[in-house]
Protein backbone atom coordinates (compact mmCIF):
# COMPACT_ATOMS: atom_id res chain seq x y z
CA UNK A 1 0.00 0.00 0.00
CA UNK A 2 0.46 3.48 -0.65
CA UNK A 3 -0.04 6.49 1.38
CA UNK A 4 -0.19 10.15 -0.08
CA UNK A 5 -0.54 13.56 2.30
CA UNK A 6 -0.67 16.67 0.71
CA UNK A 7 -0.46 20.12 2.28
CA UNK A 8 0.85 23.64 2.05
CA UNK A 9 -2.88 24.53 0.60
CA UNK A 10 -4.26 27.80 1.73
CA UNK A 11 -6.10 31.51 0.96
CA UNK A 12 -3.97 33.57 -1.45
CA UNK A 13 -5.30 37.01 -3.50
CA UNK A 14 -5.37 36.36 -6.94
CA UNK A 15 -1.96 36.86 -8.47
CA UNK A 16 -0.47 35.23 -5.76
CA UNK A 17 1.61 32.06 -5.33
CA UNK A 18 1.26 28.35 -3.39
CA UNK A 19 3.85 25.48 -3.43
CA UNK A 20 1.49 22.13 -2.75
CA UNK A 21 4.19 18.96 -0.91
CA UNK A 22 2.53 15.55 -0.75
CA UNK A 23 4.73 13.36 1.17
CA UNK A 24 4.78 9.25 0.15
CA UNK A 25 5.07 6.85 2.30
CA UNK A 26 4.53 2.72 2.23
CA UNK A 27 5.97 0.93 -1.10
CA UNK A 28 7.11 3.68 -2.97
CA UNK A 29 9.31 1.04 -4.76
CA UNK A 30 5.41 0.41 -6.55
CA UNK A 31 5.40 4.32 -7.88
CA UNK A 32 5.77 4.86 -11.20
CA UNK A 33 4.13 7.88 -12.41
CA UNK A 34 2.54 10.74 -9.78
CA UNK A 35 -0.31 13.58 -10.61
CA UNK A 36 -1.80 16.46 -9.42
CA UNK A 37 -5.88 16.87 -9.82
CA UNK A 38 -8.18 19.44 -8.90
CA UNK A 39 -11.97 19.05 -8.11
CA UNK A 40 -14.26 22.67 -7.37
CA UNK A 41 -17.65 22.26 -6.28
CA UNK A 42 -19.80 20.82 -8.31
CA UNK A 43 -17.39 19.78 -10.86
CA UNK A 44 -15.55 16.43 -11.76
CA UNK A 45 -12.01 16.09 -11.00
CA UNK A 46 -9.57 17.56 -13.71
CA UNK A 47 -5.79 16.80 -13.97
CA UNK A 48 -3.54 19.56 -13.96
CA UNK A 49 -0.21 18.16 -13.54
CA UNK A 50 1.87 14.60 -14.27
CA UNK A 51 5.21 13.50 -14.01
CA UNK A 52 6.63 10.44 -14.79
CA UNK A 53 9.22 7.87 -13.35
CA UNK A 54 11.63 9.06 -15.84
CA UNK A 55 10.84 13.27 -15.09
CA UNK A 56 8.92 14.06 -18.11
CA UNK A 57 5.59 16.41 -17.30
CA UNK A 58 2.55 17.08 -18.59
CA UNK A 59 0.10 19.98 -17.71
CA UNK A 60 -3.29 21.00 -18.19
CA UNK A 61 -3.46 23.90 -21.11
CA UNK A 62 -5.63 26.11 -17.79
CA UNK A 63 -2.43 25.95 -16.22
CA UNK A 64 0.93 25.63 -18.60
CA UNK A 65 3.17 28.33 -17.84
CA UNK A 66 2.02 29.12 -14.53
CA UNK A 67 2.01 25.54 -12.61
CA UNK A 68 5.17 22.94 -12.11
CA UNK A 69 4.80 19.88 -11.05
CA UNK A 70 8.40 18.66 -9.67
CA UNK A 71 9.62 15.45 -7.53
CA UNK A 72 12.77 15.33 -4.48
CA UNK A 73 13.12 11.24 -4.71
CA UNK A 74 15.45 11.60 -1.64
CA UNK A 75 12.55 12.94 0.30
CA UNK A 76 9.70 11.10 -1.05
CA UNK A 77 7.64 14.32 -1.68
CA UNK A 78 5.91 15.16 -4.92
CA UNK A 79 5.13 19.54 -4.96
CA UNK A 80 3.08 22.13 -7.46
CA UNK A 81 4.22 25.34 -7.13
CA UNK A 82 1.33 27.48 -8.39
CA UNK A 83 2.07 31.08 -9.26
CA UNK A 84 -0.13 33.66 -10.78
CA UNK A 85 -3.04 32.22 -9.33
CA UNK A 86 -6.48 32.79 -10.68
CA UNK A 87 -10.13 32.59 -8.35
CA UNK A 88 -10.47 29.86 -11.09
CA UNK A 89 -8.31 27.83 -9.33
CA UNK A 90 -9.96 27.42 -6.31
CA UNK A 91 -10.42 24.16 -5.47
CA UNK A 92 -9.45 20.54 -3.72
CA UNK A 93 -6.11 19.52 -5.06
CA UNK A 94 -5.45 15.70 -4.78
CA UNK A 95 -2.10 14.03 -5.06
CA UNK A 96 -2.19 10.43 -7.53
CA UNK A 97 0.23 8.01 -7.76
CA UNK A 98 0.26 4.75 -9.37
CA UNK A 99 2.47 1.67 -10.55
CA UNK A 100 1.77 2.66 -14.28
CA UNK A 101 4.25 4.63 -16.21
CA UNK A 102 4.28 6.56 -19.43
CA UNK A 103 6.57 9.31 -21.02
CA UNK A 104 5.03 12.17 -19.08
CA UNK A 105 2.47 11.05 -16.50
CA UNK A 106 -1.24 10.72 -17.43
CA UNK A 107 -3.98 13.45 -16.32
CA UNK A 108 -6.65 10.75 -16.10
CA UNK A 109 -7.95 9.83 -13.17
CA UNK A 110 -7.84 6.14 -13.69
CA UNK A 111 -4.23 5.96 -14.43
CA UNK A 112 -3.75 6.33 -10.57
CA UNK A 113 -4.42 3.84 -7.96
CA UNK A 114 -3.67 5.76 -4.82
CA UNK A 115 -5.18 9.28 -3.62
CA UNK A 116 -4.22 11.43 -1.17
CA UNK A 117 -6.90 13.45 1.37
CA UNK A 118 -6.40 16.67 -0.72
CA UNK A 119 -5.80 20.39 0.34
CA UNK A 120 -7.80 23.13 -0.18
CA UNK A 121 -6.80 26.17 -2.50
CA UNK A 122 -8.84 29.15 -2.08
CA UNK A 123 -7.71 32.47 -4.52
CA UNK A 124 -9.63 35.65 -4.12
CA UNK A 125 -10.34 38.58 -6.63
Amino acid sequence: QVQLVESGGGSVQAGGSLRLSCAVSGNIYSIRDMGWFRQAPGKEREGVASIASGGGTGYADSVKGRFTISKDSAKNTLYLLMNSLKPEDTAMYYCAAGPRSSGFGALSRNWYDYWGQGTQVTVSS
